[in-house]
């Protein structure tokens, strides 16, 4: 096999040179010490009582200002990074500070904000009998102000690459903010925040003038490793050297350890294909059946009976989406429109998670406006099922239940039970990189279903599968969903989803609901332009007149069923009503056009034709391969198109 070669790039002298000069000055220094550090008496220098103890205090200083760092800058990069408010921007900026601030500098702020005649420094003192100046304290205090920002930063940058969908689907769950955190925001950050704490200690430990400036020079109190090596450097220059390739030593090891991974890029392995021995899809094992219902413990039987039930939905949403939706319990409704319409919207409002719409939501006999996202039990699967990385198949589908304070063993067997049910089973132990997309969407639903909600929102849960996939999920969402006590709204694009799924079929467009009918209703007699093209069909706007239809475009177009005339409507003609002839054609057809053909694509065992003209809108025709064939259709061919009066449906808007 030969080895692939990549063509690399000269990189031009102009900036090479520069470029290289900045590296052997940085490198200068470095090599300086290692030329000058007396080799044969690193061990005796190390070794000594000054520098011992001036280490075990670096090492006791920069631990505490670790610790004292995460405690107050975990939850300040979380603010940085989720939150808006006014003076964010100045808040960021006080975190960067310490960065750029000469550490001199930084040591005497401190010195005015809690030393002796500080501000702080004298209620310290008086109140809780607290000298930080000339004390280890006061050491610890310096390098925590100087080192903080490197942890804040890192993790703030991690957050803010943490797609949120996982967070608020946690919160969907049941999940509460405080738990959400816990479980699902730090460890998918750990990267981030693991590389913050190594620059921050390492910060800590190299701190200098900041410290001498604050807390002083005290042998055994303050004098840390870089005060004992300006020190030595006075008077045993050699010794001085020992120390500072010690201190380099420290510093070029964490820099190693974090492999240049500086700002922690959260996890993610949902992108990660890793190879399986088994086809996509491939059926549980035949050795593990699937049970009827979810087992249950005595410790949760109780639990779920007296959350089982049927729950009808009534909500009215007002805000960008303004509508008022009701259901029975078993409902599926299908939501369609076109990008902007509104849809994600509608969800979000139900879940509690946007302002830009607001929802009153009842659930059965519950009113559930007032209640957090992670009370209301309303379970949310987004497109792209935002699995937990960090978790595997059988512990993110029992998170919704241990949220919910289902014990541990209760829970992993219903989330099994919830498994084994939708063919899964078998992957149980397996992490989301591990699955492929239409078995991580199972996971994903079974997890939504495990954690007993009372309405489900799937957002395009089978947009990001393959064809084959598709059927597979959407056969078993139908199974399931049969026997699903609550309501569930379905964002969907895909109108064999919309009629095979569901009930309703709710069509939005700018906020508003244009219609709420059976699929076959809105099939026959879609409202929007939109939802007619999503259903394969030409849809025409104009206003009735005596014979047809006025279009909007220009041109007329006569029908054998008209609406009252001035009446605003949608005219719906099949594709495959459309005839194409490369002469006028004559007889009985009243609607007539010459056109071009821009496009011809393969749909199926048949061709669509998409034909333009001067005298009517664009136009698709559905044709088989031998027409076209016969025709001699290609990009560009001038046609003629005709379409029969009685091929042609109004429809009032």
């Amino acid at each position: 096999m030969s080895r692939l070669r990549t063509r690399t790039t000269r990189p031009p002298v102009a900036l090479a040179l520069p470029a290289l000069l900045a590296v052997a000055f940085l490198l200068m220094p470095l090599i300086g010490i290692l030329v000058r550090t007396p080799w044969g008496d690193l061990g005796e220098h190390l070794g000594s009582p000054g520098v011992v103890e001036a280490l075990r205090l670096s090492l006791l200083v920069s631990l505490w200002a670790l610790g004292l760092s995460l405690l107050l800058g975990v939850p300040l990069a979380w603010l940085l990074a989720r939150v808006e408010f006014k003076g964010k921007a100045l808040v960021r900026s006080l975190v960067l500070l310490p960065m750029v601030l000469p550490p001199t500098v930084g040591g005497v702020a401190l010195l005015l904000g809690f030393g002796r005649r500080g501000l702080l420094g004298p209620w310290l003192e008086e109140s809780f009998g607290i000298t930080l100046p000339f004390h280890t304290s006061g050491a610890v205090v310096a390098a925590t102000f100087v080192a903080m920002p490197f942890l804040v930063i890192s993790l703030e940058g991690a957050l803010g690459g943490l797609r949120q969908s996982y967070e608020e689907t946690a919160a969907s769950l049941g999940a509460s903010p405080v738990r959400v955190f816990f479980t699902v925001t730090l460890p998918m950050v750990a990267p981030g925040l693991i590389a913050g704490a190594a620059l921050t200690w390492a910060r800590a430990l190299g701190e200098f003038g900041a410290t001498i400036t604050f807390a002083g020079n005290l042998p055994g109190t303050t004098q840390t490793l870089p005060l004992q090596v300006y020190l030595l450097l006075q008077d045993q220059p050699e010794a001085a050297t020992s120390v500072s390739l010690l201190l380099l030593a420290t510093a070029m090891a964490v820099l190693i350890a974090l492999r240049g991974r500086w700002t922690g890029t959260p996890i993610d392995r949902g992108a990660v294909a890793v190879p399986r021995p088994t086809p996509e899809e491939a059926p549980a094992p035949a050795g593990i059946p699937a049970p009827a219902a979810p087992r249950q413990g005595p410790e949760t039987q109780k639990e779920t009976d007296a959350e089982t039930g049927h729950w009808p939905l009534h909500a009215t949403v007002t805000g960008f989406t303004r509508l008022t939706l009701r259901a029975e319990p078993g409902t599926t409704i299908a939501v369609v429109g076109e990008n902007g319409a509104g849809k994600t919207t509608l969800l979000r409002a139900l879940l509690g998670l946007t302002p830009r719409a607001h929802a009153e939501l009842r659930l059965g006999d519950a009113d559930v406006t007032s209640l957090p996202p992670h009370k209301r039990q309303v379970a949310w699967v987004p497109q792209d099922g935002a699995l937990f990385p960090h978790l595997s198949a059988l512990a993110n589908t029992a998170y919704g239940l241990r949220a919910r304070r289902v014990p541990r063993a209760g829970a992993r067997r219903e989330a099994q039970a919830w498994l084994d049910r939708l063919g899964v089973g078998h992957l149980a132990h397996r992490k989301p990189s591990q699955l492929s997309g239409g078995q991580a969407q199972r996971v994903a639903l079974a997890r939504a279903l495990a954690a007993r909600p009372r309405l489900l929102l799937l957002d395009e849960p089978l947009a990001a599968l393959d064809q084959t996939t598709r059927a597979h999920v959407r056969h078993t969402l139908r199974t399931h969903l049969a026997g699903f006590g609550g309501v569930c709204l379905i964002v969907t694009h895909d109108p064999v989803e919309a009629v095979s799924l569901a009930d309703r079929v709710l069509v939005l467009a700018d906020g508003l609901a244009l219609q709420d009918a059976p699929p076959a209703e809105v099939s026959r007699h879609p409202r929007s332009p939109w939802v007619a093209r999503m259903l394969g069909r030409n849809a025409w706007p104009g206003i009735a007149s005596a014979d047809g239809l006025t279009l909007a475009a220009g041109g007329r177009l006569v029908v054998a069923e008209t609406l009252p005339e001035g009446t605003q409507a949608l005219a719906i003609i099949a594709p495959e009503a459309v005839s194409v002839h490369r002469v006028r054609p004559g007889g009985s057809p009243r609607n007539v056009w010459p056109g071009t053909v821009r496009e011809i694509t393969a749909v199926g065992s048949r061709l669509r034709v998409l034909i333009g003209s001067a005298e009517a809108p664009d136009l698709v025709a559905e044709i088989t391969p031998d027409a076209a064939a016969e025709l001699g259709l290609a990009d560009g061919s001038e046609v003629w198109t005709s379409v029969k009066a009685t091929e042609v449906t109004l429809v009032g808007l």
